[in-house]
């Protein structure tokens, strides 16, 4: 095999993380990709500021509307600053974010089932009094 022969099939072999040879095309475009998350996450921040600070929002829909633009923002961080996407070569990326989530999720319904648990079998505060004296 001559030189270029090995240099095209290494192209396809596993490689570890900056040990890749980067052209200048694949260079600007990982910036401009950069620089395009960059500018839309600025932009739902700034829109996110805009909407929980002015009156012209409907007042019970801003938490809606909050919840929303977080979302979103997750999903710009998700897509242009890890990489994470639906590729085959993504797998064990979106495994791992989706093992993350679950456990995520676990944390928060456990501390709302303790917390609601503990509320509703605290002694009222009148019943406590009296026990003090």
């Amino acid at each position: 095999m001559s030189y270029s022969e090995l240099q095209a099939a290494s192209r396809f072999a596993d490689a570890v993380p900056g040990d890749q040879d980067f052209d200048h095309q694949e260079t600007t475009g990982a910036v401009g990709s950069y620089l395009l998350g960059l500018g839309l996450a600025t932009l739902l921040t700034v829109v996110s500021f805009f909407v929980a600070g002015t009156t012209l929002v409907w007042t019970p829909s801003i938490p809606v509307a909050l919840v929303v633009l977080a979302i979103a923002q997750m999903g710009v961080h998700l897509v242009f600053f890890l990489h994470i996407t639906t590729g085959p070569d993504n797998t064990n990326n979106v495994m791992a974010l989706a093992f993350g989530v679950l456990i995520v999720l676990v944390l928060m319904v456990g501390t709302i089932w303790v917390m609601t648990t503990m509320n509703h079998n605290m002694m009222p505060m009148d019943q406590m009094m009296h026990m003090q004296r």
